[in-house]
């Protein structure tokens, strides 16, 4: 579907065109085309591959979907896969599935989004910056680069929050490990996840800001500098999340194994009273004739005091070492 089809002249302005003539408009040197398709169709694909003559190979990534994050070089055309998360995506188990294919030329801009939600905000920042389009269709990739960082950041804080939350729930609910755990594993999948989209995009940033840069991100250098920077302390973030989330799992583990031995500990000091009164049992329960106690009549009596004031030291010394 069609969201805008847009010439910007010099001035920055945006003036609405058919999609139907925007062949018309492209290479006549008044401008540049913006296009922005959602949930494209395959008509309009083929429509926007022969109107701008968009490379084959990246059409037929864009058609197949769930590309890795890239950025290409076609001779003058630059070919962006973003990966966009939204705070309302990290609840769901099928994690983090839209993305957004770009192509970047000389005289146009085409945007391709699929399973995202709007970005409707980019056009609305020009409406407010417009001499920024001066700097051609590089300043538009820079703003939707921008735009799909900038989603990030919320989705950082709450797997943080749900971080804090768990560790919290750690030391003070005992009962609860295995649910931590589950929900530990489960922060862990996503911050892969998101890692998996930020860290190809950080590099792709890097390539447009430094070195030898594509022509039509060389007037947008500084702007693609400060996406980079925003990706690296994105990235950062997420390597200290994953290995809060990998500490937080271990002490979850360790807290079962102590928990684990305090009962074991238990168990065997319960185990090593009763072994003694069994023993004295055993011995005094034989079918012999000739034993020595059978036929005093205080035997009965002596023999549980016996066996009680044995299994009584034996709690008070297990009470006194902590297993009871």
């Amino acid at each position: 579907m069609l969201i805008h089809c847009a010439l910007i002249l010099e001035g920055g302005e945006f003036v609405d065109i058919p999609f139907e003539t925007v062949g018309d408009r492209v290479g006549n040197g008044d401008g540049f085309v913006w296009v922005a398709l959602v949930d494209a169709t395959p008509e309009e694909l083929d429509k926007a591959e022969a109107v701008f003559n968009l490379p084959s190979l990246a059409m037929e990534d864009v058609r197949h979907g769930n590309q890795r994050p890239k950025l290409e070089e076609y001779g003058e055309t630059l070919f962006a896969v973003l990966r966009l998360f939204t705070p309302a995506m990290a609840k769901m188990d099928n994690y983090g599935q839209g993305e957004i294919c770009v192509f970047a030329g000389h005289d146009y801009l085409v945007s391709m989004r699929r399973g995202t939600p709007s970005l409707l905000g980019v056009r609305a920042r020009f409406d407010t910056e417009p001499e920024l389009l001066r700097l051609g269709p590089g300043i538009l990739l820079y703003a939707l680069m921008d735009a799909v960082v900038d989603h990030y950041f919320p989705l950082i804080d709450d797997l943080e929050s749900d971080l804090d939350n768990v560790e919290e729930r750690i030391f003070t609910e005992s009962a609860a490990y295995r649910e931590n755990i589950e929900t530990l594993y489960a922060i862990k999948r996503h911050i892969t996840s998101i890692r998996h989209a930020v860290f190809p995009l950080m590099e792709s940033a890097g390539r447009l800001c430094g070195g030898r840069t594509p022509h039509i991100a060389a007037t947008c250098q500084e702007y693609f500098r400060d996406v980079h920077d925003h990706l690296a302390r994105i990235n950062a973030a997420l390597d200290t999340l994953r290995e809060t989330a990998a500490t937080a799992i271990q002490v979850n583990l360790s807290l079962v194994a102590i928990e684990v031995s305090e009962v074991n500990k238990r168990l065997a000091a319960w185990a090593g009273i009763f072994a003694v009164a069994t023993a004295f049992a055993g011995i005094w329960g034989m079918n012999f004739k000739f034993m020595p106690e059978l036929d005093w009549p205080w035997g009965y009596p002596a023999a549980l005091l016996l066996i009680g004031g044995i299994c009584g030291f034996l709690y008070r010394r297990f009470r006194k070492t902590g297993w009871l």
